[in-house]
């Protein structure tokens, strides 16, 4: 998947998938979250699930 095939609606509906991921499961890993909700995305959206894991998590460690 090329950058420029990435629609902001399909990175909002990313971002909201894993807050509620992360929601449910705290201490969930990368590769489960991937595994969890990897098929309702492209293909290639894996390393994109995973930042967007890594942003609410940083976040939420800095009480953002």
């Amino acid at each position: 998947m090329r950058f420029s095939e990435n629609r902001p609606e399909d990175v909002d509906r990313a971002r909201r998938a894993v807050a509620v991921w992360r929601g449910k499961y705290p201490e969930g890993t990368e590769d489960q979250l991937v595994a969890a909700l990897g098929p309702e995305f492209h293909p290639d959206y894996g390393p994109v699930l995973r930042g967007m894991l890594f942003a609410i998590d940083r976040d939420r460690a800095t009480g953002q």
